[in-house]
């Protein structure tokens, strides 16, 4: 017998426990599950990672209870190292044990020690009832906890997710649920026995309930559309905080170029409203820029786009929605949006086209102070490169959250002749105080030379065209991106679909 020989039994035995590990819940279970029309949890890391990249870690966790119900590993995304972890709904619903807890502290602590973004594909009941106490035993939301601001940290809600495993969905970055997902404290058993309601898990915590309240910022029709999102929303993001994003290699979308067609797009009259993704589309790199929480505050756009290749964060007030006024939610989502952004580097790009903060005993009721106080705060503390372009008017502290503020690190000030600004528009400040309409009219006549004289003192650092708006805020980008001390190598732009 030679010494080879000697590790048959063993090796054979690691790989029987290794084969009922990839069986998970069964066969049985396996396809009820993929004929729901969701992928299992296997199928979930497979479509979601580049092929052939996956490593798992913990398979032997739970002994006969296929990895613990979480199969979790390593693996790239478009070329980067990224931490995963999927919960196996077909293995005791993929609730969580003692180690299950491991594996998802693990999961976090791998991502911050070794600077990559992390990733959960959520699907589970919560707790398992075991009867057992964890005593002293580090849970896994104090790991991801502080993931925060460190590496990017995206959620994907794929079914049911309750009680404690649902908690990482609004720890995260970026959290995003198929149609078939739902979140809640807990599920619907447990909420008719607590309170006698009898309600469906959809109703409970499906998109129609967790995209309006803010619990998770986007949603995609399949499991397969999900995966494909976070595969292009980590495409705009750097590693982790301790580097910077990629850089594209220029082709014919990144160089300068004129930008005509925002004359037709932006009327010069405040009366008349237009859609800021078109000039999303005409100022940025191509049409194909990332929209998050599009569906909640509206009155805001953040989006994540790219100039001259560069990656970039996009805060834009919407002219359709309530003439551009900030609400609470949209200044809720904004200050959330900067605070991703400037954590992760991203230069800030704001484009203004507000009447204010959103007056009304409605809005004060809200707390639309205390929201865009939170927003001003998380765009005066940012320290990423950040730029601002007043289209047609931004006033009061509708100006200040949107980086229309002296001495707040900008990289460049711009405007639009003709921009109107001050503490309130000139039809409101007459009505305040009942002017007269000889003094409405020179109100109305100071308001639009506003732009001019705040030019003149250095208020913008030019007034400038609608068609040179793409190359005046390219420049400036390059300018600003040219003193960061390790500026990362230009990459081939491609995101790969599995």
């Amino acid at each position: 017998m030679t010494n080879a020989n000697t590790w048959d039994e063993t090796l054979a035995d690691l790989g029987r426990r290794r084969t009922r590990v990839l069986e998970m819940g069964g066969a049985d279970r396996v396809a009820k599950h993929r004929g729901k029309g969701k992928l299992d949890a296997r199928a979930r890391i497979q479509r979601l990672l580049d092929p052939g990249t996956f490593q798992e870690f913990g398979t032997l966790v739970g002994g006969e209870v296929a990895a613990d119900a979480i199969v979790a590993g390593s693996g790239l995304i478009n070329g980067v190292p990224v931490l995963v972890g999927a919960e196996d709904f077909t293995t005791l619903a993929g609730t969580i044990a003692p180690g299950s807890n491991s594996k998802r502290y693990r999961l976090a602590e791998l991502a911050v020690r070794d600077k990559v973004p992390l990733v959960m594909l959520l699907e589970g009941a919560g707790f398992r009832p075991t009867g057992d106490h964890y005593g002293r035993t580090p849970t896994d939301l104090l790991a991801q906890a502080r993931c925060s601001g460190k590496v990017p940290m995206v959620t994907a809600v794929l079914g049911p997710s309750a009680g404690h495993g649902a908690l990482v969905a609004p720890v995260a970055d970026f959290s995003i649920m198929s149609r078939q997902g739902c979140i809640f404290t807990a599920g619907p058993p447990v909420v008719k026995v607590s309170t006698g309601e009898d309600i469906s898990k959809e109703d409970l915590g499906g998109p129609d309930v967790a995209l309006p309240s803010g619990v998770v910022h986007n949603v995609a029709e399949t499991d397969e559309d999900v995966l494909d999102e976070i595969r292009r929303y980590l495409s705009y993001f750097p590693p982790s905080a301790w580097s910077y994003p990629p850089t594209y290699l220029a082709d014919e979308t990144t160089g300068p170029r004129a930008t005509p067609e925002l004359l037709g797009i932006v009327s010069r009259d405040n009366r008349y409203s237009y859609d800021m993704r078109a000039v999303l589309d005409v100022v940025f790199d191509d049409t194909d820029w990332f929209e998050v929480q599009p569906e909640r505050g509206t009155a805001i756009i953040c989006a994540l786009a790219h100039l001259g290749g560069n990656p970039v964060a996009v805060v834009a007030n919407q002219p359709q929605v309530l003439a551009g006024s900030i609400d609470t939610e949209a200044a809720d989502k904004a200050a959330h949006f900067i605070m991703v952004a400037d954590s992760f580097h991203l230069p800030i790009i704001f484009l203004a086209d507000n009447p204010g903060m959103l007056p009304g005993s409605e809005s004060e009721r809200d707390g639309v102070l205390r929201s865009g106080a939170r927003m001003f705060v998380a765009q005066t503390a940012a320290t990423t490169l950040k730029l601002h372009v007043t289209l047609r008017k931004a006033y009061g502290f509708g100006s200040m959250v949107m980086s229309l503020i002296g001495f707040d690190g900008q990289v460049g000030t711009f405007a639009y002749p003709g921009a109107t600004m001050g503490a309130m528009g000139a039809a409101a400040l007459s009505d305040a105080s009942h002017a007269e309409e000889e003094l409405a009219a020179e109100l109305r006549e100071m308001e639009l030379q506003a732009s001019y004289h705040s030019a003149e003192h250095m208020g913008f650092d030019e007034l400038i065209r609608p068609e040179e708006t793409r190359n005046i805020l390219l420049r400036s980008l390059r300018r600003g991106l040219y003193g960061r001390q390790t500026p990362a190598e230009p990459v081939q732009r491609t995101v790969i679909i599995p």
